[in-house]
């Protein structure tokens, strides 16, 4: 991973250790909330983090200190190149490590995003490298996210909402949002909702109500909220669904 360079002198091998970490989660919440809308607001990074506003606007002026972002008062925070390389190093270990603790510990992908956040930030690059051997060079994490490159190359998936779709629609599910609940991880498993599973639209409620949706032969009601976790790309409507 790129170095973190001109933290504060003096500081213990502890405190170096979470000043990494803190700037490393900035990263990666400016990166995926960059993804939605560019530049990114404080009181979007706020909201995300769950901290005060005052609190981002200091750590975005110590990032932009380091190079790691551009910062303009009133106008947002977008990353640098350098930035921008951190944050896919660190989502690519985090992702990496989800894989990891399922196809090797045995844990469910409801219980995963919790333990990649620990561990996203201390694993080297020759276990990164192992890792991703042992899985085979795997492309996309357990919710159907994008894992990406060692190179840092971060590959698109072109979904949209399973609530945008109307009736008579079928679709295959690409990833889930919202990975970090994992409440809602159980419920959408509960109803087999995730990632490859296709599935057909058969009814649509107004006014954002319920979807009536088949799959594996059998019917599921969704509500709206949910509906709008779950990224689908559609499917040619003669394609027989896989058994």
């Amino acid at each position: 991973m790129p170095k973190i360079n001109a933290l504060e002198t003096g500081s213990s091998e502890q405190r170096n250790s979470l000043n990494h970490q803190a700037i490393e989660d900035y990263l990666k919440t400016i990166y995926m909330l960059a993804m939605e809308e560019t530049p990114v607001t404080t009181s979007r990074i706020a909201e995300a983090r769950d901290v005060k506003p005052g609190s981002v606007t200091s750590m975005i002026q110590r990032l932009a200190k380091l190079h790691l972002v551009n910062y303009e008062k009133h106008y947002g925070v977008t990353l640098t190149d350098a930035g921008t390389k951190v944050a896919l190093e660190v989502i690519r270990h985090h992702r990496l490590i989800e894989l990891f603790l399922i196809e090797a510990l045995g844990f469910t992908w409801d219980e995963v995003h919790e333990q990649a956040d620990i561990l996203e930030h201390v694993i080297s690059e020759k276990l990164e490298e192992r890792i991703a051997a042992a899985l085979n060079y795997p492309q996309f994490d357990p919710h159907g996210n994008p894992i990406p490159s060692r190179e840092g190359v971060m590959h698109s998936v072109e979904a949209e909402p399973l609530s945008a779709l109307a009736a008579g629609v079928r679709a295959r599910i690409a990833y889930v949002l919202n990975d970090e609940n994992s409440e809602m991880l159980r419920y959408l498993a509960e109803l087999g909702l995730t990632p490859g599973a296709v599935l057909e639209i058969k009814q649509v409620a107004p006014f954002a109500g319920p979807l009536t949706v088949e799959i594996e032969k059998e019917s599921r009601v969704i509500g709206h909220t949910i509906a709008s976790a779950v990224m689908v790309t559609r499917e040619p409507a003669d394609e027989p669904v896989a058994p």
